[in-house]
């Protein structure tokens, strides 16, 4: 069974695929990790959102998403989630409001840093669900990645990696298991682990 076969009952989800940094090298991050991402987890990957409009991006998104026969499709923000708009908000703001259900890649550089607790901070603070955290490229080291109590998934490198892809695929499949399991307990009200 495909990942896409398990998630929704009548509608497949859309997740948005998150990065920390400026966004020209936002944008060649997932340029180069999205496609093996989207293979490894068995979704179809879409055009990136347009980063300067979050409200119209995120509804053609659940357009997408409520099709019947579509795909569970991943898509790809090419924009720091807390990078200020034109009009003040940012995206983590719109991720909440519209309770869209996200991945966070972590590049090896990135390890060195506060990046990853502070994309959590930020995700937590306004109720973006998220899946989890994945590190593209390195050495994935599950017990030295989870030590720092943040939502890791799995990592992968360019090229993907068989065994890497099948764990991550699991790791996904449980933590949007139990992200649906939130909403039901919850209403409209789940929260980013």
């Amino acid at each position: 069974m495909t990942l896409s076969g398990v998630f929704l009952t009548g509608s497949a989800p859309g997740w948005v695929l998150l990065a920390a940094g400026a966004p020209a090298a936002v944008a060649a991050l997932q340029a180069q990790a999205a496609p093996t991402l989207a293979s490894a987890l068995a979704l179809s990957l879409v055009a990136p959102l347009d980063p300067q409009q979050p409200d119209h991006a995120l509804a053609a998104l659940a357009l997408l998403a409520g099709a019947k026969g579509s795909a569970a499709a991943l898509a790809p923000l090419p924009r720091d989630p807390g990078h200020p708009l034109d009009d003040g908000r940012h995206w983590a703001e719109a991720l909440g409001a519209w309770r869209q259900p996200t991945l966070v890649l972590v590049t090896d550089d990135q390890l060195e840093s506060g990046v990853p607790a502070a994309i959590c901070a930020l995700l937590r603070q306004w109720q973006v669900p998220c899946l989890g955290l994945v590190h593209w490229g390195g050495d994935w080291s599950a017990s030295g990645h989870r030590r720092d109590g943040l939502p890791w998934l799995g990592g992968l490198a360019a090229g993907g990696d068989a065994d890497g892809a099948l764990a991550l695929r699991a790791a996904a499949r449980a933590s949007w298991s139990s992200l649906q399991a939130g909403l039901a307990g919850q209403g409209a009200g789940i929260r980013a682990s």
